[in-house]
């Protein structure tokens, strides 16, 4: 299969040319082609969208249902929303309850199931702060454990799948689970976190990579205590991850902000979805001012303007547009921020690559790489994907 576009987005340059896709990968990219292809001439293709916090979409939900067919239908359906792979996304749930989602995503990557890709978990808690747990279980927030860590990386039938965790670093037992992590090669970031500034100034060398949904669920910014939200800013070498930009829980202007002073290099775009309509007993979103309720087969919705209505969380037409999806979340991004599309690349793809350490096969344009491709018009609307070779797009 070869693709044209006057707007190949490599990792260094505007390409107008071709790209030979074959078994999966990107098999050439040419200035001419003799043959048949398909013509996105006005069109852009950037390197797949790779969500590495979601905890759920649409009609699945990883944190919610723990089931390896929340993983199948996250796998089939994150392609409308532009994503190529992702990282399933836990929470602070009981040690057991994490365990079983490890179980689902070892079954759903032996799968390998088509569609987007599982690339791993992403352990968001159970070592996270209850002062700021956002939507978390208080119950469920545990001080570091060492020998926690240890049980829950052994349920990895496949060690590699264990990618990423994010944990409060200023709590108890921090700097030995961190030490493991680096010794895993497994990502670590600071999020849930009431950590000062100094404290992960002391922390930050063994080998902690960014900062989690970047100004929610953390100390603040003080003149005189810069707390993690001025940490994330301040340290150039870290990353700030930013949850879907809808303006809500980071306003547009915060964001911005980030932008100027970090840079498209060390922004990484996620959406943090968790699948709501896919609530198993009831959940109060505090932010968007509404409560989910498992109502037999149908999920309502209670609004706390005293509206209600209802959902069938099978109907994904139905269910989709309940949360931001990344796509459009790039789009209103870039609608309040002045962000090119080299900028858009790098934050929606080389750089969670390279934060998970799958920039071996992901992550840019180039031979050798996961075909794993994005494609959107001028205006950020999403035409379809390739997920390793294979179009996808929206019925």
């Amino acid at each position: 299969m070869v693709l044209y576009s006057k707007n190949i987005i490599l990792e260094s340059e505007e390409f107008d040319g071709f790209l030979e896709l074959e078994h999966g990968k990107i098999q050439g990219i040419h200035k001419s082609w003799e043959g048949s292809y398909e013509d996105y001439s006005n069109c852009v293709i950037l390197p797949g969208f790779i969500d590495i916090h979601v905890h759920g979409w649409a009609t699945g939900s990883f944190w919610y249902e723990k089931t390896e067919e929340s993983l199948r239908k996250m796998c089939h359906t994150l392609p409308f929303s532009g994503v190529t792979s992702y990282l399933g996304t836990t929470g602070a749930d009981s040690v057991e309850e994490i365990k079983r989602c490890i179980h689902a995503a070892d079954q759903v990557y032996e799968e390998n199931e088509e569609g987007a890709e599982l690339l791993g978990v992403h352990l968001e808690g159970p070592f996270i702060n209850p002062k700021y747990r956002g939507m978390q279980k208080e119950e469920c927030c545990l001080n570091p454990d060492i020998q926690v860590m240890k049980e829950l990386y052994n349920t990895f039938r496949h060690k590699e799948l264990c990618r990423h965790m994010t944990l409060a670093v200023e709590l108890p037992g921090a700097r030995e689970v961190l030490e493991f992590c680096r010794e895993h090669r497994i990502q670590t970031a600071i999020g849930h976190s009431a950590a000062t500034f100094q404290e992960i100034r002391d922390i930050k060398d063994v080998g902690i990579g960014g900062f989690t949904h970047t100004f929610s669920g953390m100390k603040g910014f003080h003149h005189r205590e810069l707390g993690v939200a001025g940490a994330a800013l301040y340290f150039d070498d870290m990353f700030c991850e930013f949850a879907k930009q809808t303006g809500l829980t980071v306003s547009h202007e915060a964001f911005d902000i980030a932008f100027r002073i970090k840079g498209s290099e060390r922004i990484i775009l996620t959406t943090d979805c968790t699948g709501l309509a896919q609530t198993q007993t009831e959940f109060e979103h505090y932010v968007r001012k509404l409560r989910f309720v498992k109502d037999g087969n149908k999920v309502r919705i209670e609004h706390f303007d005293g509206r209600t209505e209802w959902l069938d969380p099978e109907d994904y037409s139905a269910v989709k547009n309940v949360e931001m999806g990344y796509a459009e979340s790039v789009k209103n991004m870039a609608a309040h921020t002045k962000a090119d599309w080299f900028d858009i690349m790098r934050m929606t793809s080389l750089n969670p690559a390279r934060y998970i350490h799958v920039d071996d096969r992901k992550g840019k344009i180039a031979p050798g790489m996961d075909a794993d491709l994005t494609i959107m018009d001028q205006d950020k609307n999403l035409i379809c994907v390739y997920c390793r070779g294979r179009e996808i797009r929206e019925a």
